[in-house]
């Protein structure tokens, strides 16, 4: 049994690995990864590099072209697609490094805008985690760090949460750590609840703070509902506490409108 689930996985693994996307407009080699990204995600000039992962979501639709150069990022209508998990990580790399992120179905029709595109084969989960939570540190962009923890989000595994959790606490700056939160909040579950919690009660930023209280928003009602009536009734700052009452008031829950009342009652 042991060896069917280990060739399985092999297979699972070589199926993703020997995908490639369909990419137009561009000069396309594909190349195998040396284990070091950052090493690997380097140009003179202006290039698309990518690789492929398997994600927690199933993506059922995608443009029909994705322009990949320029402001707009699709010129036609989405399609639907059979539904596939491997998703394209995409980097566009200049002399200075990694400057824009996104992600796009292996499905989906790549116009790179002329510029050389080279697909990377052969990387693994924990190399591209370590890398993208490279791309989060304070010194480089906002925007790139901001795709980088949604990047990490989109992962398969526990691997991915443990990444998530470990951005959302200090050292990690303030817009980082918010980020994170956000991504676990989607994800649900016990883990995210309790992180989410305790980033309300002991974050030293408001904003971090006020953040967690809209991830609270996010979770399922069953879970989330009772933890923003929780934290309107007992957190010490003003700002926390008026944000719940606010995602309360948006979640159109019989029980967040009961505690409305009753506050407004008395």
């Amino acid at each position: 049994m042991r060896l069917a689930a280990l060739l399985m996985l092999a297979c699972a693994a070589f199926a993703q690995d020997s995908q490639q996307p369909n990419v137009v407009d561009a000069n396309l080699q594909a190349r195998a990864s040396s284990g070091d990204l950052k090493s690997d995600l380097r140009a003179a000039s202006p290039t698309w590099f990518g690789y492929a992962i398997k994600s927690r979501h199933v993506n059922e639709s995608c443009c029909d072209e994705c322009r990949l150069e320029g402001s707009a990022h699709s010129s036609r209508h989405p399609v639907p697609l059979d539904g596939s998990d491997i998703q394209a990580l995409l980097f566009r790399v200049t002399s200075n490094g990694p400057e824009k992120l996104t992600i796009r179905p292996m499905s989906c029709s790549l116009d790179a805008g002329g510029l050389p595109f080279v697909w990377l084969t052969g990387v693994s989960p924990a190399e591209s985690l370590s890398f993208l939570k490279s791309l989060t540190d304070s010194n480089g962009s906002d925007h790139l760090a901001r795709s980088a923890v949604f990047a990490i989000s989109q992962h398969e595994g526990p691997a991915a949460t443990t990444a998530l959790e470990g951005l959302a606490h200090l050292p990690e700056p303030a817009r980082i750590r918010s980020e994170a939160i956000f991504w676990l909040a989607q994800q649900a579950g016990n883990r995210a609840a309790s992180l989410i919690k305790d980033a309300i009660e002991n974050d030293p930023d408001t904003e971090v703070k006020k953040k967690a209280v809209f991830a609270l928003s996010q979770l399922p009602k069953d879970e989330g509902v009772p933890k923003l009536i929780e934290v309107a009734q007992e957190n010490r700052n003003r700002e926390v506490r008026k944000q719940a009452f606010f995602w309360l008031g948006q979640s159109n829950d019989p029980r967040a409108l009961a505690f409305i009342e009753q506050v407004l009652a008395k």
